[in-house]
């Protein structure tokens, strides 16, 4: 326990540091979860090792990480999405997916990328919707055209793959049991969405008001206890926890729209953004494989490739918003589509756990989708460069 206070206050130290210095470059701001990547690499293992992810801090990150997942159902405004982007999301992922799966086919086939050909279609298929919101929100663009149909696309990027994973790649039990569970899983999730929308009885709202500001938080409580409740159901119903945090945030989500629901979302903002989500960032730096760059003489070739079938795979959905993007727009949506990272890794470490999956080649695909992370969020905003930043 004695080193936990000095590894934690340098985290801390790094998580007040990454926005400071995303302030900067006057011409051009890098965004702050990127930063706060290659902060969490030097301080890590691979790097200066003044920090490691074990122990209380791969807690933390973890906790991040269902946090940032929370937010970003939190995020999602279904009543600005539906319909037409929300249809675009849907054809563009399904898309991506028959891509992906000729793609890493035909390369594995070649032996070029000695990767399970579906677990690495599914990784080559994902958005790492999570990274994208702050970015999104950081620029003002969360609320723009471009950012609905982003956003859309991004959310069915992580909720497609999601669902792949906990169908197929998760057998904790028999395929009937398992179905079961699924399905009993979304029952819940549409109950609780059903009651957040329509039930809404006037003492309770009363009552939600009246703590708001005062010591009990009860709003506050109530959020942190659903969140933690959906997550603790789709670990018990064998789906990823990732799935749960992120419906959590759904329903969240439907229950405070309106007015009376911005201090909420303002108090949550900071309990994620100020804490927990920085650290699962800065833990995702200290935890990338340096090494994995050069760990076989194929090893940058293959990086490098699936860094490409990144964009090829998640960038050829752009061709279906032809009266939807500018021009101008389409490169930075692909490559704002194409970053990817949390569902990467998970996907990696569930073939490396089952056996499917050598150790080497996952560190390969995680390198890859943590390049995505560093290098194409700063190509889409360079390239959005007439948007400034607030």
């Amino acid at each position: 326990m004695e080193s936990y206070p000095s590894e934690l206050l340098l985290i801390a130290f790094v998580a007040m540091l990454a926005p400071l210095l995303t302030e900067l470059p006057k011409g051009f701001r890098i965004p702050v979860v990127v930063l706060e990547i290659i902060l969490g690499i030097l301080i890590g293992p691979q790097a200066f090792n003044l920090a490691t992810p074990d122990g209380m801090i791969g807690t933390l990150g973890e906790l991040g990480l269902t946090f940032l997942l929370f937010m970003v159902g939190l995020e999602i405004d279904f009543d600005k999405i539906r319909g037409r982007p929300l249809s675009l999301a849907v054809g563009g992922w399904f898309l991506s997916l028959a891509v992906a799966l000729l793609c890493m086919f035909f390369f594995s086939a070649i032996g070029l990328i000695q990767t399970p050909p579906l677990l690495a279609a599914i990784a080559l298929s994902t958005t790492a919707v999570g990274i994208l919101a702050p970015i999104l929100k950081d620029r003002g663009e969360l609320n723009t055209d471009f950012g609905k149909y982003l956003v859309a696309a991004a959310a069915v990027g992580e909720f497609g793959p999601l669902v792949i994973i906990s169908m197929l790649l998760i057998p904790s039990h028999s395929t009937f049991v398992h179905t079961l569970f699924i399905l009993t899983f979304v029952s819940i999730a549409f109950v609780a969405a059903n009651i957040a929308l329509n039930a809404r009885p006037s003492k309770l709202i009363e009552l939600l008001k009246k703590t708001m500001q005062s010591s009990g938080q009860l709003p506050v409580r109530i959020c942190i206890l659903l969140q933690i409740l959906f997550v603790a159901l789709a670990a018990k119903f064998g789906l990823n926890i990732v799935m749960g945090a992120f419906t959590a945030g759904i329903v969240v989500s439907l229950a405070i729209k309106g007015t009376d629901g911005e201090l909420l979302r303002h108090k949550l903002d900071a309990i994620g953004y100020g804490f927990l989500i920085p650290i699962f960032f800065i833990v995702a730096g200290m935890k990338f494989e340096v090494s994995a760059l050069w760990s076989a003489p194929l090893a940058p070739i293959q990086v490098m490739l699936l860094l490409l079938l990144l964009v090829l795979v998640r960038g050829v959905p752009v061709l279906l918003y032809k009266k939807e993007l500018t021009p101008d727009e389409k490169l930075p949506f692909a490559f704002y589509s194409a970053t990817g990272l949390p569902l990467i890794v998970i996907i990696s470490e569930i073939g490396v756990s089952s056996g499917v999956m050598p150790p080497d080649r996952a560190a390969i695909l995680v390198c890859a989708g943590m390049l995505s992370v560093l290098l194409f969020p700063i190509l889409a905003v360079k390239l959005r460069g007439k948007f400034k930043l607030p």
